[in-house]
């Protein structure tokens, strides 16, 4: 496969020198605006950078119907960026991991303390404009405890963390805080109750024998196909894993032809399954492969056959076969709505969190909402459109520094 970006004056200009390149099949991956760089570059007017792939010849997979073979020439998603550059193969070994982390929680436990103490601060002082600030820092001195906690719990109901749940977290800090308690260690406190209950995040691990096989399951807009796009990405090209992508999205064209052609430029097997009859035969054609992606339809949750042919999907798989479910959904959804997506998923499958669409939203209290709701461990979070680049492993320490006031 052939990833390349090309420039020009104009959008057809940059498409044309791509083609005179690479031939006329190439695939138009996206299309930006950038602005020039170096001296004078206020000078120089905007230019268009395009990204393109190219799908080498190589051998069609035995078990891929005819049918189902990628046709790169034929789909075009302009949205979406595949990254040019591929990482070097293989894991982070856990302990060089655990060890940067060690050594990055002490600046970044200073780093949240500052940047939360300020923003409190400055809040307070927005939301009290009527009176002067040498008052609210007097009446702050009568009881710096009481005022803090107080902060803190404001700044958790702005950030939408449910009622509920920012009244249990702000009575627990009460119990362990003591009169003239030092301000920076009830926040200290708070941080470290609320980065033990989002747990530790858990991320796709391989099976002890065969296939691991992986559903994503969730409603319809929430970013799943593209979701599995970049986890698939980052397992093949990073990873170097043996993957193959299945899609049960048969009701919606363009998100099976959308994963069709991630697949053609991943070079792993796709397949459309219509019945469990059908994903049983590819878990079995697919078994030597390390990891199954698999798309399911995404629908309402009131929809009560749709979540009979998904329950039937999930449970046709031998208890040999090792499965996860993970549930995707999108952090600017309501509150209300989340928990009646969670709960009536809930009834069918145990299943992990992946939220989605972070960048868009400036509260991410569900986060914390759904996971105390649920009980259920997150696992990925994703920042944008772009694959794979917009996907990391969700940070416990990162989000509640967020929800208490830090910066971004």
């Amino acid at each position: 496969m052939i990833i390349k970006k090309f420039q020009g004056k104009t959008e057809e200009l940059a498409i044309a020198s791509a083609k005179k390149e690479l031939g006329n099949h190439v695939v138009i991956m996206n299309v930006k605006k950038t602005k020039p760089r170096g001296w004078f570059s206020f000078l120089k007017a905007q230019i268009y950078e395009v990204t393109v792939a190219l799908e080498e010849e190589r051998e069609k997979y035995q078990n891929q119907p005819a049918s189902e073979n990628v046709q790169l020439e034929q789909t075009s998603v302009p949205s979406e960026t595949i990254s040019s550059t591929k990482k070097e193969s293989g894991d982070f070994p856990l302990q060089e991991k655990s060890k940067k982390e060690s050594q990055n929680r002490t600046e970044s436990a200073l780093e949240f303390k500052i940047d939360s103490l300020q923003n409190l601060l400055e809040k307070q002082l927005i939301r009290q404009e009527d009176n002067s600030a040498e008052e609210i820092l007097e009446s702050a001195k009568a009881d710096d405890n009481m005022i803090f906690t107080q902060l803190l719990y404001n700044t958790l109901i702005d950030n939408e963390v449910n009622e509920k749940f920012a009244n249990q977290i702000i009575e627990e800090i009460g119990k362990s805080n003591k009169p003239n308690m030092p301000i920076d260690y009830i926040l200290s406190n708070i941080y470290q109750k609320m980065i033990l209950k989002f747990g530790v995040p858990e991320e796709i691990k391989p099976a002890k024998q065969g296939p691991k096989v992986i559903f994503f399951v969730g409603p319809t807009g929430v970013g799943k196909t593209t979701t599995i796009a970049k986890i698939a990405s980052k397992f093949r090209v990073e990873y170097q894993n043996k993957i193959a992508l299945l899609t049960a999205d048969t009701y919606r064209i363009a998100a099976a032809e959308q994963l069709r052609t991630y697949a053609g430029i991943l070079d792993v097997p796709f397949r459309v399954i219509y019945s469990p009859e059908e994903a049983q035969m590819a878990i079995r054609d697919f078994f030597s492969y390390e990891y199954i992606f698999i798309d399911t339809t995404g629908h309402s949750h009131h929809n009560v056959t749709q979540k009979e042919t998904m329950q039937e999907l999930m449970d046709c798989l031998g208890p040999e076969i090792e499965k996860e479910v993970y549930l995707v959904l999108s952090a600017t959804t309501k509150y209300r709505d989340l928990i009646n997506i969670a709960d009536a998923y809930h009834k069918l499958v145990e299943y992990k969190l992946i939220f989605t669409k972070l960048d868009e939203t400036e509260t991410i209290g569900n986060l914390l909402n759904l996971r105390l709701h649920t009980g259920a461990s997150l696992s990925y979070v994703t920042t944008g459109q772009n694959v794979p680049e917009d996907i990391e492993t969700f940070n416990p320490q990162n989000t509640v520094k967020l929800l208490l006031g830090g910066k971004r």
